[in-house]
């Protein structure tokens, strides 16, 4: 692939992952509604929602921190730069630029960012909330790690477009390890995309936003990007990953179908999400 044949394609999958990132949140948003018998917000509501943020004048205070000025700026850019490493209806972007060891690292940075700025914060809630992310990260990122050197050690290799064309269900078979990792990603998957009943209906601000709380306007919109963006880049590695069908069909086709499988697994977790409560 040329140089700028890279590039173009590597903005073309930032650009739809930004354009489509607030759309899958308003159909999980709307779709919840339906299911529990409201009208719910319009599918693009989340659209003005950043639009309001990115509009209100960023307040700062001579004494804030370096790192809570730039944890925003890093959570989305760590994000975009996942958009183009990973496969999205055509070869990944920057295949050549790294490995899944660096994906690993990239989805690890993504959620340090948050503990950076809840603990630059230094508010009380800010620092429960920390605490609460730290412990998820702790217990959701080696299962993550875990299944994709699951599907580099099954393919003898770290390529991108090696370990992200269906590793797992590689020639060869149905392994065991897939199978299993398979059930634990889909019992695990609502946790990786912070939804019920892995959520926590009680004490939201506290608990699961309580690293964001002292952030406001164009910040606090960078972080709710990254968080809706997130979605769709766990979505992407997931099929990537197990559901990796469709891909080698010409490039039109290949891509609508990808998306069509992101779709899907959006709707799975707005149905998990909404009719499960939280478990214990």
């Amino acid at each position: 692939m040329s140089l700028l044949a890279t590039i173009l394609s590597a903005l073309f999958n930032v650009a739809v992952v930004l354009l489509l990132a607030p759309f899958f949140q308003g159909v999980l948003r709307k779709v919840t509604a339906l299911i529990q018998s409201r009208q719910g917000p319009p599918l693009w509501q989340p659209y003005f929602d950043l639009l309001k943020l990115l509009g209100k004048e960023d307040i700062e205070s001579g004494q804030t921190p370096v790192m809570q000025r730039f944890a925003a700026y890093l959570s989305l850019a760590t994000v975009l730069t996942l958009a183009c490493l990973l496969p999205m209806g055509f070869a990944a972007p920057l295949n050549g630029a790294g490995d899944v060891i660096l994906v690993i690292y990239l989805l690890t940075l993504s959620g340090i960012c948050t503990l950076l700025a809840g603990l630059a914060a230094g508010s009380t809630y800010s620092l429960v909330g920390t605490s609460r992310e730290m412990m998820t990260m702790i217990a959701l990122e080696p299962l993550l790690a875990v299944a994709i050197v699951a599907g580099a050690v099954h393919t003898g290799s770290f390529r991108l477009d090696t370990v992200l064309d269906g590793s797992v269900y590689a020639t060869g078979g149905f392994p065991w390890s897939g199978i299993l990792l398979l059930g634990v990603m889909l019992l695990s998957f609502q946790a990786f995309v912070q939804r019920v009943p892995f959520d926590i209906s009680e004490a939201e601000t506290e608990l699961m936003e309580g690293p964001l709380m002292e952030y406001s306007g164009p910040k606090l919109a960078l972080f709710k990007y990254a968080q809706m963006a997130k979605l769709v880049i766990y979505s992407a590695l997931f099929v990537g990953l197990f559901v990796p069908w469709g891909s080698a069909l010409p490039f039109p086709l290949s891509w609508l179908i990808f998306w069509a499988k992101i779709s899907g697994l959006v709707l799975l977790v707005t149905l998990v999400a909404a009719t499960h409560a939280r478990y214990r």
